[in-house]
């Protein structure tokens, strides 16, 4: 009976608590931990690492507290660092990485990925501990800054770059321990979506958020007008980062900042006060942006000027009050101060006006004498302007007309088919050019002219008429005599090599000898053959993008990207070819100005085809003399048929 009791006394005894000494008997060595444990990978615990940690002195099995004997077969359960931490952990299990990680998503940060290994975690005030205020970003960065593993989340690795280019984060790379981090604007356990209204960056909180570093800055903003609108809910009106970006803040100095003297005014501020949001929602004066570049200051702004007035010189900055506030610098009382910064001497009659004159409903002396003013000389412009575009314009066709008739126009440079395909393709050109460019520069005076319902339809028809054309000059090339002929006095030939070396000689001063052309120069078979190619790349180009979903059926989406990029820039060469080349050939050359009339009518005096393409001449009429002045209208014309020349 008292052995029995003996025994029951021994094993209902409470067995002493395991030691870290006992535990780090076997896993204080790599070898053997590894080989008890079963891993690819030792479990070992460098001694001297766990005691500088954090939980150096703690025992083992406070954190382990499943393991009770030493050695144990039963592997222990993961620890739970909610065990010592509730608060950190609960949280942890509200914020974005918790919730990504209850939703399944394995890649969101846990306790370890940020604070490192359990036995070796060091405080934070350790400046090697990985969550010290230096190395946070480089924490937050394994896995921010890297691409595909943001993008497997659905996220974006930019914001972390961003940050390492702003202000903030050049600063820390520098070894400032003030400079924002990731932790200081998000928080470190209850880091939640921008969205959450309990968010340290929603956007009712953000001018909390940063006044924790900047108290002077977020006290003029709370009184400002912004920062009271904020206060009471206005989502339209800014927060800080509204102005200094979200993650790309950089010093105002700095010409990319959109803080910088140009960017408030051309773009910051213009991205509320220039719409008609904040008219339409709150009764805010809309145009002041276009009334402020119309002004000196806002060209002078334009031109590349950085000490001209911004926004921000007259109304402020942070400070920015309504010019009722007696405190606002755009005050009637405060005028005289705010424009002598730049404008020392300004008196009362100085300021005494609007500064956006011409703003819409403006009810000031200066805006309406403005709108008076533009009433009065719009109209004026108009009449004068336009009776002398008419009078020249009548002096220039009686002229062009005199000129035309004083040298007969004998030889026929192109007949009534060749004709017509010339009108069909300057015609389906410029119509092509105009209705192009339109969609691609909306704001130019373009896109004033058509609208897109009629710019698209006129687009589309011109490029089937174009098209067509083209076909048919195919066929006109194979199956008519003098389309035949064509083709063979345009093919290329070696000849046209030393034409334009002689005659860039000649036109140099260098040789005295004017190069003799054929029936086509060099230059305008040059052109011809551009033509041809021009419209079979801008018609191939032009039909991926029309019917794009049946290319998509056979070829990747990149390909009518690709055809979309050739087509803008083939329009561009094309036109300036045009204009440059094509239209100096045909109008402003000496030697046919004001117009080669052969577009309209075929025809080129003997002159002109005897100076610009002499062996032609001698090989069609050697022994030619032009009619006597009486018998012009009636001599038969010679025929050398081809494009104007």
């Amino acid at each position: 009976m008292l052995l029995l009791a003996a025994s029951v006394a021994l094993f209902a005894a409470p067995r002493p608590q395991l030691k870290s000494s006992d535990c780090l008997a076997c896993h204080s060595d790599p070898t053997l931990a590894r080989i008890i444990e079963g891993k690819p990978q030792s479990l070992a615990v460098n001694q001297e690492h766990f005691k500088a940690s954090v939980h150096g002195g703690l025992e083992c099995t406070d954190c382990h507290s499943d393991v009770t004997s030493a050695p144990h077969e039963t592997p222990p359960a993961k620890v739970s660092c909610a065990q010592c931490h509730s608060d950190e952990d609960a949280a942890y299990k509200t914020s974005v990485h918790g919730v990504a990680r209850q939703d399944g998503n394995h890649r969101a940060a846990t306790c370890l990925d940020c604070h490192g290994d359990a036995h070796e975690i060091l405080s934070s005030s350790d400046a090697n501990s990985r969550t010290s205020h230096h190395n946070i970003p480089a924490t937050c960065g394994t896995c921010h800054g890297q691409r595909f593993v943001m993008e497997s989340s659905g996220l974006s690795a930019q914001p972390f770059l961003s940050y390492q280019q702003s202000v903030h984060g050049r600063a820390v790379a520098e070894g400032s321990a003030k400079a924002a981090v990731c932790t200081d604007c998000h928080h470190a356990h209850d880091i939640l979506a921008a969205g959450n209204p309990k968010s340290s960056i929603f956007k009712m909180n953000v001018p909390g958020t940063c006044g924790q570093c900047h108290q002077d800055v977020e006290k003029q903003f709370v009184q400002s007008i912004h920062g009271v609108a904020l206060k009471r809910g206005n989502s339209l009106a800014p927060s800080c980062t509204d102005c200094h970006g979200i993650h790309t803040i950089k010093a105002p100095s700095n010409p990319t900042s959109s803080v910088s003297a140009q960017a408030i005014a051309r773009t910051t501020c213009a991205r509320c006060h220039e719409g008609v949001r904040l008219t339409q929602e709150l009764g805010v004066p809309g145009g002041r942006v276009s009334s402020y570049r119309d002004s000196y200051h806002g060209m002078a702004s334009q031109l590349g000027s950085t000490v001209v007035a911004n926004c921000a010189s007259c109304h402020g900055v942070h400070n920015i009050l309504p010019s009722s506030d007696p405190r606002s610098t755009i005050n009637k009382a405060n005028l005289v101060a705010t424009c002598g910064k730049c404008h020392p001497g300004a008196s009362a009659d100085f300021v005494r006006g609007n500064v956006h004159v011409g703003a819409p409903l403006s009810a000031d002396m200066g805006s309406i004498a403005v709108r008076w003013i533009r009433w009065f000389y719009v109209p004026l412009i108009v009449l004068t302007i336009g009776g002398m575009l008419l009078h020249n314009l009548l002096v220039w066709r009686r002229k062009t007309l005199e000129r035309r008739n004083a040298h007969p126009r004998t030889v026929v440079r192109m007949d009534l088919r060749q004709r017509l395909q010339h009108a069909v393709l300057l015609l389906s050109f410029l119509t092509l050019v105009l209705t192009g460019f339109a969609l691609k520069y909306p704001d130019s005076w373009l896109g004033w002219i058509f609208s897109e319902s009629v710019r698209r339809i006129v687009h589309r028809i011109a490029g089937v008429v174009l098209i067509a054309g083209g076909l048919y000059h195919l066929f006109y090339l194979a199956y008519d005599r003098d389309g035949r002929r064509l083709v063979r006095d345009l093919r290329p030939a070696r000849k046209d090599i030393y034409d334009l070396l002689d005659t860039l000689r000649y036109y140099l001063g260098v040789s005295p000898r004017k190069p003799l052309y054929a029936r086509f120069s060099y230059g305008e078979k040059a052109e011809y053959w551009a033509v041809v190619w021009g419209t079979i790349v801008m018609g191939l180009t032009g039909l991926m993008m029309w019917f794009q979903v049946n290319v998509g059926r056979f070829l990747a989406r990149w390909y009518v990207d690709a055809a979309t990029a050739i087509h803008f820039y083939e329009a561009v060469l094309a036109t300036l070819a045009i204009v440059v080349w094509h239209f100096y050939s045909v109008i402003f050359d000496p030697d046919v100005y004001p117009v080669n009339w052969a577009f309209w009518d075929g025809r080129v005096s003997v002159e002109h085809y005897q100076e610009e393409h002499p062996l032609a001449w001698e090989e069609a009429a050697p022994s030619m003399v032009e009619a006597p002045a009486a018998e012009a209208d009636e001599a038969e014309p010679v025929s050398h048929k081809g494009p104007p020349g």
